[in-house]
Formats: C-alpha cells, structure tokens, sequence
C-alpha cells in the first residue's frame, strides 16, 4: 500500500543567512511534479535557486527526478531526493527554495541545509494511504441526515455532494474494505429504506 502526503506543507530554516524554504505538495504524475515545480518558481521568482526533487509511485514501478538549479553538482538535488526516499513516501515533489544570505556554504554545508530543509518540511507533513474506493449515491429523509453523517464519519465516507430537496441526496466516497459496513448501517438505520447505488471506482487518500 503507497503511502504518500494528505496535503501540502511547508517549512522554513535559516543557514548562516541564507533562507530555506521547503514546500512539499502531493502529485500523482510526473506531469502534475513538475508543473508543481513550475508554481514554486512562479512564486519565489527572484530567489536565488529554485531545488526540486520528486518521486511518483512506490515499490517497484517508481519515477525519480532531481535537479541542482545552479548549485554546485551534487550539493543539493540528490541529498534532497535522498531525503525523500528515505521518508517512505511516494507521489510526493519537494522543492526547496534559497535566498542566498552572502556567505558561502561550502559543499558539505550546502548538502547539510538542503538535507535538513528536506526533513523540516518532511516533519510537518500528515500521511495517508492510498485505498481503492467506491463512489456511491443515495437519498434519506432529513430525519434521519444526522445519523447518517455520523455513520459517514464511523465509516471514513467522505461527502463529495449534498443536495437539499424534498430528501437529501448525497454522494460519498469510501474505502471498498468500508462499503459494506456502510451499506448495512445505512439499511439498518432506514429500516431498508436506503440502499446505496455504486457509481464507479477510483483510489482515494484515506489519513492514517
């Protein structure tokens, strides 16, 4: 199971001056990596370098990428990525920004900011896990709306819509391991009333 970031983050240090600032966001394809990057850079335009370093997928099917953006070679990019391997994370693109503070690192203490930019927003992160998920739709009576949103929230059923009309209707996400209890305790709360109709399939981040 693919464990990656349930939201974006970000984290800064200061390194003898010079400004880290790393900002981490989940992407599910290397299209989606690096038009994040691309936003970074479009929002950091004066900073002195730009650093990214992504990993899309896990276990045996992995895309990786890095990139120095002018520092020295090695400096940078590959400890960064280093950093996110070791994390245990996948579809996940870091980019760390620098505004350079007038004193020279060195090699070994760019590698060491970098490094520990990439772990100060790796820190702060929430995970989940992605799980194959159903989407389903169904109607009840506004009597019986709170018991269901507490069912929802006893199930992990994420509301993807809710309308209000003569009943509410409502579409969910949920974990497929979850559906079938949820399908029971929406018939048990209804008296059969409710059953649920599946709507299609997809992968769903579920917070762990």
């Amino acid at each position: 199971m693919l464990t990656v970031p349930y939201e974006s983050a970000r984290a800064e240090i200061v390194v003898v001056n010079s400004r880290f600032i790393a900002s981490l966001a989940p992407v599910e394809s290397t299209e989606a990596a690096r038009e994040y990057v691309a936003s970074i850079r479009r929002e950091f335009p004066d900073a002195t370098h730009n650093v990214p370093a992504f990993i899309i997928g896990g276990g045996n099917s992995v895309s990786e990428f890095c990139s120095d953006d002018g520092e020295p070679s090695g400096t940078s990019g590959r400890p960064l990525l280093a950093v996110l391997k070791g994390s245990g994370l996948g579809n996940v693109a870091v980019v760390v920004t620098r505004y350079f503070g007038g004193a020279l690192l060195g090699t070994g203490g760019l590698v060491k900011a970098y490094s520990e930019a990439g772990r100060a927003v790796l820190s702060g992160v929430r995970r989940a896990e992605l799980v194959e998920a159903r989407r389903a739709s169904f109607s009840v009576p506004y009597h019986l709306f709170d018991r269901t949103r507490m069912l929802m929230a006893e199930t992990g059923a994420q509301a993807v819509s809710e309308d209000f009309a003569e009943e509410v209707r409502l579409v969910v996400d949920i974990a497929a391991s979850s559906y079938g209890g949820f399908a029971a305790g929406l018939s048990e709360l209804s008296a059969g009333r409710v059953v649920p109709k599946i709507e299609g399939s997809m992968t769903i981040a579920r917070p762990v």
